[in-house]
């Protein structure tokens, strides 16, 4: 055991965080997204929601200052009339982070599912709410 290491942290993804170099990028996705079929490297974080992994993983992963957005959001399709609530919760955690944010990128379905594809990792969680995936681009310390 190790201390200060948020428990929802696996050693697999503990492993790829500390791989990952500046500019990589790693998606925590929703239990909606095709993770399996667009991931170079899967990790299952099952059971788990979004928002507890994404405060777990910002306590140790630095975002990348010198992009203008390093935390991309899926955009609502057209047409759909979800109203994703999920993206508030989201933004108070960045924020307590301590880590540089001013706003989300947010990128449309397809275009995120092919930014995805070149992700370093793809992190599977059980999430139900809809449009709760997120990129994170990793910085320097």
């Amino acid at each position: 055991m190790l201390k200060n290491i948020p428990p929802i942290l696996s050693p697999e993804l503990m492993k790829i965080l500390l791989e990952m170099g500046h500019g990589d990028e790693i998606v925590l996705a929703d239990g909606n997204f095709p993770a399996a079929s667009v991931a170079q490297r899967l990790i299952r974080c099952d059971g788990h929601g979004v928002p507890e992994l994404l405060e777990a993983v910002l306590k140790l992963f630095p975002l990348d200052i010198y992009v203008d957005r390093p935390v991309a959001l899926m955009s609502v399709v057209p047409g759909d009339k979800t109203q994703p609530t999920i993206w508030e919760q989201y933004r108070a955690i960045v924020k307590a982070s301590g880590e540089k944010f001013s706003a989300f990128e947010f990128v449309e379905r397809f275009a995120f599912y092919e930014r995805a594809k070149k992700a370093y990792a793809v992190v599977a969680t059980s999430e139900k709410a809809l449009y709760a995936n997120v990129i994170l681009k990793k910085g320097v310390l």
